[in-house]
């Protein structure tokens, strides 16, 4: 088992990219504290690892990662549950504001930083410092995308808080790597979760549209997310650090016009701007542009 006694925690843990990492961080050995905002989501994986035979070695955590005395918490929960803490994926994340640039709405950009920008950096910063003080190094790891390395893979606020999340994690691994604290970041393209179904789509239709959008004749999975993640949490990666790792199926090396491939009008062609809130269980919001 390659992670063997390791205490891990996941964010956005319940669902998606972050549940398939828990599950496969816990098949690995380790000790697991899943976070996340969605506490039915919660529930049902609880129970699902629970029945796999895990239940001693996980816990679970409602945290709004935006809010840094519920990162605090989740820190503690490790803390206090396993004895500390090896490994951090900061990978809760929301679809957020999508329109043209000149209607958004600023409390839906902020609310879009909040969780995908300040949900990372709360989570570097708290980790970080438990890790310091054990003095037994660490694996930081981010999910960032593919949005955020090209202006034509997602929507602007979240192309733009992705970019922001690739920064983030190449300026803390030059600070942390003296304390043999490596902090990398993953690069999704399409991979079929909770959040890339959308808001009115089944996993059917998504899944046979991402079959058709990208190089690699399969779409992406959670499980492809949590290799990657795993790699980046053992020492087999233990000299790679500051890094982006894009895991796309070639998408990026093709050149995306996403909008295009996905046959859905640019932004700026919209007629309603949509407030996307992933998998927190929270109401996705339209709204008609503003005149």
């Amino acid at each position: 088992m390659r992670l063997q006694k390791k205490i891990a925690i996941v964010t956005g843990g319940a669902n998606g990219m972050g549940r398939s990492t828990a599950i496969r961080f816990l098949q690995e050995g380790a000790y697991v504290v899943i976070a996340d905002y969605n506490d039915t989501n919660g529930a049902d994986t609880m129970r699902e690892i629970e029945e796999q035979g895990f239940g001693d070695s996980v816990r679970f955590i409602k945290t709004d990662v935006s809010k840094e005395a519920d990162i605090k918490k989740m820190i503690e929960c490790a803390a206090d549950n396993f004895g500390g803490l090896d490994i951090i994926f900061n990978n809760a994340g929301v679809g957020g504001a999508v329109g043209p640039v000149w209607d958004l709405q600023v409390d839906e950009w902020d609310y879009t930083f909040d969780v995908l920008v300040k949900g990372v950096f709360l989570g570097v910063k708290h980790a970080s410092r438990l890790m310091r003080q054990q003095g037994r190094g660490g694996a930081i790891i981010n999910t960032a995308s593919i949005a955020g390395i090209s202006g034509g893979c997602g929507p602007l606020s979240y192309s733009a808080a992705k970019a922001a999340v690739i920064n983030l994690t190449k300026a803390a691994s030059v600070q942390l790597a003296p304390d043999r604290i490596r902090v990398n970041a993953i690069c999704p393209g399409f991979i079929l979760t909770g959040l890339t179904q959308g808001m009115n789509q089944s996993a059917e239709d998504v899944a046979a549209n991402l079959a058709g959008k990208q190089p690699y004749p399969d779409h992406g999975r959670g499980e492809d997310i949590a290799g990657t993640a795993l790699f980046l949490a053992t020492e087999d990666s233990r000299f790679v650090n500051g890094e982006a790792i894009v895991v796309d199926g070639a998408l990026t090396a093709l050149g995306p016009d996403l909008w295009q491939r996905w046959d859905l009008p640019y932004e700026r062609d919209m007629d309603k701007s949509v407030l996307n809130r992933g998998t927190t269980g929270e109401g996705h919001v339209r709204r008609k542009l503003n005149d």
